[in-house]
């Protein structure tokens, strides 16, 4: 192995949450204690709302308790019953918020080089109990949008994305949570901005997006009536004072990613053994994780015995491909991300990992390979 610096041998785990400057957080808190809201649309939940629209150029930002609440009030927010075709290469939750909102997730194989939703496969499972298609923008890798949209204009059906990992990912420079009825994106502390807990509805439809407000505070309009069906998905005060301090960050925090993300590339590109996720052209990654594809399950478990001697701990992420749950799904084989599932590893990628440590995983990679 290399002869690297000595470095404390301390645990370093998959990711660490981005926090901002105490004392920043610590004077909004104390705006918080003197008005003493606490929630309900509260005026920092407005603010970060209205940031977050500026920064991205969106048209609505609706701020709301967590992600999957995100994926549960853009179903409901289109009314949807029926099937609704999803990646089986996912987190958990994707699957859960279509089963909480009475429709069935129905799952999808997925392209082996983006990690996303094979479009082709996708027109092959369409039936007529499809009412919705829900892809997922892989590690902030964003889906070819413009396929997606096609298809399902062809067939008359609405595209809701699940974007959990999405914030600073662009589409022909744009972001790409523009795109869809409605994207559902996270700000959970392991995102690239966090507010601890929390998440986001996006759309462009001025009347959705009064909507999506009335759902997240229990189906309450303007003047308090109960108009629909709702349920408590309020941020609230002490979570968007986060996710602004942690706005001054952002940039710095997006631009960190991209240095160790490239490191790790050019520190492992050499290796044969390991294969990179695939950015479409016009597609821009935010670097929000650094996954490497090993070549069988035997390598990826040699990999992972040898970081773990060193006290590194990277993550099967996403493992097992959800449409194995047998419990809760009826299996549909989805043989590609059923095999990437078992050979898919995410290294340690974060704002306060230091250089070092990456030179240091890729040196006991490259000598387990």
């Amino acid at each position: 192995m290399a002869n690297l610096p000595a470095i404390e041998n301390k645990p370093i785990y998959v990711t660490q949450p981005s926090l901002p400057d105490l004392n920043t957080y610590t004077k909004l808190l104390e705006g918080v204690w003197e008005r003493g809201i606490l929630t309900h649309n509260g005026p920092l939940v407005q603010s970060f709302e209205k940031q977050l629209e500026k920064r991205l150029a969106l048209s609505r930002f609706v701020a709301v308790s967590n992600g999957t609440i995100a994926l549960q009030m853009a179903i409901k927010a289109l009314a949807l019953k029926g099937e609704i075709l999803i990646s089986s290469f996912t987190w958990i939750a994707t699957v859960s918020a279509i089963k909480w909102e009475g429709c069935t997730p129905v799952c999808c194989d997925i392209d082996p080089e983006t990690l996303n939703l094979d479009v082709d496969k996708a027109e092959t499972m369409i039936t007529e109990n499809t009412v919705a298609i829900m892809p997922v923008h892989v590690f902030g890798n964003p889906c070819d949008v413009e396929a997606i949209e096609a298809l399902a204009k062809k067939y008359n059906l609405p595209v809701i994305y699940d974007a959990a990992h999405a914030i600073g990912s662009t589409w022909k420079n744009e972001s790409v949570l523009k795109h869809g009825n409605i994207s559902a994106t996270s700000l959970h502390a392991t995102k690239l901005l966090n507010t601890g807990e929390g998440g986001g509805v996006i759309t462009s439809d001025p009347e959705l997006s009064k909507k999506l407000e009335r759902i997240r505070f229990f189906g309450h309009n303007e003047e308090k009536d109960v108009i629909e069906d709702g349920f408590n998905g309020k941020m609230t005060e002490i979570h968007a004072a986060l996710g602004l301090a942690n706005l001054d960050n952002y940039d710095a925090v997006l631009e960190d990613r991209r240095v160790k993300y490239h490191t790790y590339q050019d520190l492992l590109s050499q290796n044969t053994s390991i294969s990179f996720q695939k950015t479409l052209t016009d597609a821009g990654n935010n670097y929000s994780y650094f996954p490497i594809i090993l070549k069988s399950e035997q390598h990826l478990d040699h990999i992972v015995s040898s970081l773990a001697s060193e006290n590194i701990y990277p993550r099967r992420y996403f493992y097992p491909a959800v449409n194995t749950y047998s419990k809760i799904l009826e299996y549909i084989p989805t043989p590609i991300s059923e095999d990437i599932s078992k050979r898919i590893l995410c290294l340690p990628l974060y704002f306060s990992l230091d250089l070092n440590s990456i030179y240091r995983i890729c040196d006991i990679i490259n000598h387990n390979s």
